[in-house]
């Protein structure tokens, strides 16, 4: 399957996404002819080679789930059970780990990266990918993800699952896309976050500690602003990846932390007093609007300088009572010894009275537009929501077969043989088929094209993908959609037709989620 991905690159010597509206020209390959084990609308493989299963000498179920960790709807969530993954299935979600979708990486002390990708039934997930150093053992790694797939919270990024195959060791999380509290707290664009927000991070995090604690999983890796996502309504939770160890030996927590508490220093390792430590860092962040030493903070407190402590955006927006008692809290968490610092029931009950504006929804607090109106749409966004296939038809027609042409010309350099040279006559065919409006031959011919498997246009798959649907088949429809996708992980023009395609299935909330990116991608290229 990864031969796929290289082969694209090697030709042209950059990653296939760059190229939306190209073929490349690919070596055959020992994998079979057809494409579909490539995208994510393919039927996924019905076997894999997971460690647990191999270890039973069989391979197990793509859609297996330990029967023992049962779904939890506890406050609200409704999530899938946690499930074991294949790398294929993470790979065509992530359309083969492109750099388009890295939401976040590491240093050297922990070189992992975190992508963001959707899986066939829509929902948009993050895979945290590990080095291949870390986790040596893969039962170890299995046992511990499924430890914190039993999880399931409001306040949480919840664990959907994890692959264990191979080399590989990955995490499978909801996708919170509205940024880090780092990210809202020091480097706002806008405004400041305002007191009554600050203070509503602070007890949801401590109420995402207290989950976690009171289900045995105490022990947190890396608290940090980083660690804080906002959810589509901008709630903050907390990232079940901390939940997890990170060590080489799978037994061990690691730390990045800047600021580290004063244990961890002497014994190397995290306690649940060192996640009060560091649930008092964030209390400073929230307090200061930036990242100040605790050493440096503590000696402003003895002082009684809780001016220059203060976020001057703050000024007004909360009582001394109030800046006192937060700061008080603060002190407690960072006290030199572990056992003087209060619980997370504790933090909870403490920080319960300063909450203010509780009923204002969170996107409010923070100045965004409610994330459910309306969002604008181009005209060829209006005409895939109104399902308007005529009016996408001349849309595609416009954007037309230039690239594609270019890349053939591009591509003259290559040995054309008769098989290649019948190839490229069946897209062309398919092409005159599509502007005619005769869609049946337009499939027929671009079948043709697509199964020979020696070239790969995403274009091609989106001309077919709108014959389907043009044919009322829009099953078929959809699986092309999202093989476009797959080669081009930023072209508009895919997510577009899986939005199309989900609404003549029936699927009107799903496609809203692929209109909404697509109309993203599309106002991104038109500022370019």
């Amino acid at each position: 399957m990864q031969d796929r991905y290289q082969q694209l690159g090697n030709i042209t010597g950059k990653s296939s996404s760059h190229f939306p509206c190209l073929f490349v020209l690919t070596v055959p390959n020992p994998l079979g002819k057809n494409l579909g084990g490539l995208g994510m609308g393919c039927d996924f493989s019905k076997c894999s080679a997971c460690c647990w299963g191999a270890e039973q000498g069989g391979p197990a179920p793509e859609d297996q789930v330990d029967e023992e960790i049962k779904e939890e709807n506890a406050e609200g969530v409704d999530l899938p059970r946690f499930r074991i993954f294949t790398i294929d299935q993470l790979r065509r979600a992530t359309s083969g780990f492109a750099v388009e979708n890295i939401v976040s990486e590491h240093g050297e002390k922990a070189p992992n990266v975190v992508y963001k990708g959707r899986l066939e039934n829509q929902m948009r997930i993050a895979v945290k990918r590990f080095n291949r150093i870390a986790w040596p053992e893969p039962q170890p790694f299995l046992e511990e993800a499924k430890a914190v797939g039993q999880l399931r919270n409001q306040r949480l990024a919840n664990l959907l699952g994890c692959c264990c195959e191979g080399d590989e060791r990955l995490l499978v999380a909801e996708y919170i896309p509205n940024d880090t509290l780092a990210k809202h707290l020091f480097h706002w664009e806008t405004q400041p976050m305002k007191w009554a927000m600050r203070m509503r991070v602070a007890l949801h995090l401590a109420e995402a500690l207290e989950y976690c604690t009171s289900k045995g999983r105490a022990l947190y890796h890396d608290l940090n602003a980083y660690r804080v996502l906002y959810d589509e309504d901008y709630n903050p939770r907390l990232s079940c990846f901390g939940l997890m160890k990170n060590s080489r030996d799978g037994k061990s927590f690691s730390t990045n932390l800047a600021f580290t508490p004063p244990e961890y220093l002497r014994t190397g390792r995290v306690t649940p007093e060192s996640v009060t430590y560091s649930f008092g860092t964030l209390l400073l962040d929230l307090l200061s609007g930036k990242h100040i030493p605790p050493s440096h903070a503590l000696d402003l407190i003895r002082d009684r300088n809780l001016g220059m402590l203060s976020d001057s955006c703050l000024e007004g927006q909360f009582s001394n009572d109030e800046g006192t008692e937060l700061v008080r809290l603060a002190s407690r968490c960072l006290q030199s010894e572990p056992q003087e610092r209060p619980n997370p029931k504790s933090l909870v009950a403490a920080l319960i009275p300063l909450q203010k504006d509780s009923e204002v929804p969170s996107h409010v607090l923070m100045g965004i537009p409610d994330g459910t109106a309306a969002f604008p749409l181009s005209p060829l966004g209006e005409a895939c929501l109104r399902m308007d296939l005529t009016a996408i038809h001349e849309v595609m027609e416009k954007i037309g077969y230039k690239d594609d042409e270019g890349a053939a010309t591009e591509l003259s350099f290559q040995m054309w043989t008769n098989q290649i040279q019948e190839t490229l006559n069946s897209k062309k065919k398919g092409d005159a088929a599509f502007r005619q409006k005769e869609f049946k031959t337009a499939i027929d011919s671009y079948t043709v094209f697509i199964d020979v498997g020696t070239m790969v246009s995403p274009t091609v798959y989106a001309r077919r993908s709108l014959s389907y649907l043009m044919s009322n088949m829009p099953d078929e429809a959809l699986n092309d959609a999202m093989q476009a996708q797959v080669i081009s992980p930023v072209w508009y023009i895919a997510f577009y037709l899986q939005a199309v395609a989900l609404l003549a299935q029936g699927k009107e909330s799903e496609a809203q989620v692929a209109l909404k990116e697509g109309s993203s991608l599309e106002s991104k290229k038109g500022t370019n």
